[in-house]
């Protein structure tokens, strides 16, 4: 039994932020600089000095004004914020232990690789913390350390790990700072301070995105054959298609804030997908209207089942509209996509701001 003020952690779906796990021996052959010339050791080591200067080490201070904010939300508002701050918290903890456990691994192999995996560690930890005490504002806060014990665990190969968590990063970047650029425009709707951290918070992110792309640099074979083009399709298709979904079952929440929630959807695929062309071979073309036709529909059949569900529908009532849904899917995957790709980064513009 949870002690009070401890919130038991929300029902596990497939929407629901996951917990990573992947094959370590694996990963310490692909960084082992015996068998993997392709891997820059020069780069490798800007990028740790990048990260040992550890930008944000003061950034996330908290004052009073946390906690007189949450005391004024209240009611349905109050609830989606504890939600959000939940499912954010989760999120930031799951990298935190998939790249802690990689620094620890990789440390005979690679220390340089170990050690930039362990300081990403700490930016995950930090901002795991950070939403962990605003949600102590709330009147509640997640027992990390149960949910250590208790999540399940998804297994991913490496370099599913590698599209997979170079994708939430870039993600994450593109949802943090279209917020705080959307809320310096309306700071009328800026209901909790929260908030104002997320523009140097998403440095945080975007120099996470950066790491993985220079470690699909040094696996070609990750980036340069029609495997790597389906494989990275599937990617994008599943972490939009997540994001969109998930958000739309949460419109309350962006309402709040005085967004709209399926501008604001689109806009961070549409700048995700412009980043994510510049290092995955391919890409899906979202700039095509069928697109997000197709992705509304889906947000229409996902509600259909949130209520079916809620009345105890069976998964053989379910299954059509389950089709529907796996329809759309592939009829995206079989849009024509978008040749793209470079094995030279470049530096990320966030010039174009929702």
């Amino acid at each position: 039994e949870m002690r009070k003020g401890v919130k038991e952690a929300a029902d596990e779906t497939l929407l629901t932020p996951r917990f990573y796990t992947t094959d370590f021996d694996e990963m310490e052959q692909l960084f082992n600089t015996e068998f993997n010339s392709k891997l820059n050791e020069e780069e490798m080591k800007a990028m740790l000095s990048e990260f040992a200067t550890d930008y944000n080490q003061t950034h996330f201070v908290r004052d009073p004004s946390f906690k007189e904010a949450a005391d004024k939300v209240s009611g349905e508002t109050r609830n989606i914020f504890i939600e959000f701050l939940e499912r954010s918290c989760t999120a930031e903890f799951s990298g935190f232990l998939l790249y802690k456990e990689l620094g620890r691994r990789l440390k005979k192999t690679n220390p340089t690789v170990a050690e930039i995996f362990t300081l990403m560690s700490r930016d995950e930890a930090r901002h795991a913390g950070f939403l962990n005490k605003a949600m102590s504002d709330f009147g509640l806060s997640l027992d990390l350390g149960f949910l250590t014990k208790t999540r399940q665990y998804t297994f991913f190969k490496p370099k599913f790990i590698f599209y997979a968590t170079y994708l939430s990063e870039k993600i994450g970047y593109w949802r943090y700072i279209s917020i705080y650029r959307h809320l310096q425009k309306n700071p009328e709707n800026d209901l909790y301070p929260i908030f104002s951290k997320f523009e140097n918070w998403c440095q945080d992110e975007n120099r996470h995105g950066d790491f993985f792309a220079a470690l699909l640099k040094s696996q070609p074979q990750f980036l340069n054959n029609w495997e790597a083009k389906l494989w990275s399709r599937f990617f994008c298709l599943s972490v939009y298609v997540t994001m969109y979904l998930n958000d739309h079952q949460r419109t309350a929440f962006y309402e709040s804030v005085g967004l709209d929630t399926k501008q604001f959807n689109q806009h961070v695929i549409l700048e995700t997908n412009r980043t994510t062309a510049r290092i995955f071979p391919q890409v899906i073309d979202v700039e095509n209207p069928e697109f997000f036709e197709r992705l509304d529909r889906m947000v229409e059949s996902n509600a259909k089942l949130v209520e079916m569900t809620k009345a105890g529908a069976s998964t053989v009532d379910k299954a059509p509209v389950i089709a529907a849904m796996a329809g759309e899917l592939v009829k995206i995957l079989l849009m024509p996509p978008v040749d793209a790709g470079s094995l030279d980064m470049v530096e990320n513009e966030a010039t174009l701001v929702y």
